[in-house]
């Protein structure tokens, strides 16, 4: 697409401060490098590591296969767990074949797991919020052996008919709207009062973070472009809270995908990515962008986040 100029333009850009990589995305992409340099190509990761093209793209060019099955993988292969966790029936499958399994799933990730099934060891039926067939969804319902109800809007409550209305418990998909999280949450609590679950902040902080911030620049900017896949949830949720905030809102892979048409004369643009997005393409979007006539970038004023979380043992000082 080319970057000539119909007419002058002058744009605003506004960086939401916090955006892009998590924690747990950080930690997945050096699972995968450190096995890479300790065990050498190839090493097998199951699922997308996380959802962004660029970081496969690259990851693949060092020697990282992605599979969506087990038996793809040769027995004995290093194997990496995506940070979107794994049932506990592919935690078995992994150990039956041989294959030498180290696990990505994000902390946070891993939380959801142990309230599924700390809910369940009390006797209650687990619902869970989040979008079916999303691969984090179906770890978590894989690490309880009752049934799992899955819901993601408020009319999925309302048709809920539980074994026992009185025993039942909630957990959430760490990417969702926080907004839309609430929403069902509350509609959980109206119908099934007895209902247990976390706290609203237990939601990844990486998630809220983001929205919080598209939610702060909403009022200064006219279209807001979020840096992600299209099979990234996180992503997607920031481009719908825009939408819902009013803006005209676009999920971008990369600078290719901007269209200059979106732009009009003067324009205030704000700049987000979602947590799988390395900061390399919010670069190059700017750039692009610069080359459409932007007079002013600033990056609005946030905490930077601090949290670290720790590499599996076997790949420490590797």
């Amino acid at each position: 697409m080319t970057d000539s100029k119909t007419e002058p333009r002058n744009l605003d850009v506004t960086l939401a401060q916090p955006r892009g990589f998590c924690a747990g995305v950080d930690r997945a992409i050096e699972i995968v490098e450190r096995a890479l340099t300790v065990h050498g190509a190839p090493v097998y990761v199951l699922h997308e590591i996380v959802h962004n093209r660029y970081v496969l793209e690259d990851l693949r060019s060092r020697g990282a296969v992605f599979v969506e099955t087990l038996d793809e993988v040769p027995a004995g292969a290093v194997t990496i767990f995506s940070a979107h966790g794994v049932a506990e029936a592919v935690e078995r499958a992994g150990a039956d074949r041989g294959l030498r399994v180290i696990d990505a799933t994000c902390p946070l990730v891993t939380k959801v797991h142990l309230q599924a099934r700390q809910y369940e060891g009390e006797g209650r039926e687990i619902v869970l919020v989040g979008h079916a067939g999303h691969v984090e969804v179906e770890g978590t319902s894989g690490r309880v052996d009752g049934p799992v109800h899955v819901l993601s809007t408020v009319a999925d409550v309302e048709a809920l008919v539980p074994r026992d209305p009185d025993k039942l418990a909630y957990v959430t998909q760490t990417t969702l709207s926080v907004d839309d999280t609430r929403d069902v949450i509350e509609a959980l609590k109206r119908r099934f009062p007895t209902i247990q679950g976390p706290d609203l902040k237990d939601i990844c902080y990486a998630t809220q973070n983001r929205q919080n911030a598209v939610k702060e620049i909403a009022d200064e900017v006219d279209v807001l472009l979020v840096v992600g896949s299209q099979n990234s949830s996180n992503s997607n949720r920031l481009r719908e809270l825009g939408e819902r905030r009013g803006l005209a809102a676009y999920l971008i892979d990369d600078p290719s995908d901007i269209d200059p048409a979106w732009f009009d004369g003067d324009a205030r643009v704000g700049v987000t990515a979602g947590a799988s997005a390395p900061e390399v393409l919010v670069q190059r979007v700017i750039s692009r962008l610069t080359r459409l006539g932007v007079s002013a970038v600033r990056e609005m004023d946030g905490e930077p986040e601090r949290v670290v979380f720790q590499l599996p043992d076997e790949l420490k000082g590797s």
